[in-house]
């Protein structure tokens, strides 16, 4: 009897890791890019919309959740 194929683990995307966070309901959110240096041209608006949490809907979230099992 041969012996079985062992097939490789999943690793969690190290990329992934660092800007996306699954909350505690199973929802995928990130912060929006565009808020970290160079804030003095922008404006108040763009500010506080890019400051932002935003939940990752759709095809994304499945994508990016695929990359955060481990």
């Amino acid at each position: 009897m041969p012996a079985k194929a062992k097939t490789g683990k999943q690793r969690t995307h190290g990329g992934a890791k660092k800007r996306v966070r699954l909350t505690g309901t199973g929802k995928v959110s990130m912060q929006k890019a565009g808020c970290r240096h160079r804030l003095h041209p922008k404006n108040d608006r763009q500010l506080n919309l890019g400051g932002r949490l935003l939940v990752v809907e759709g095809k994304a979230a499945k994508t990016l959740k695929t990359m955060l099992s481990n």
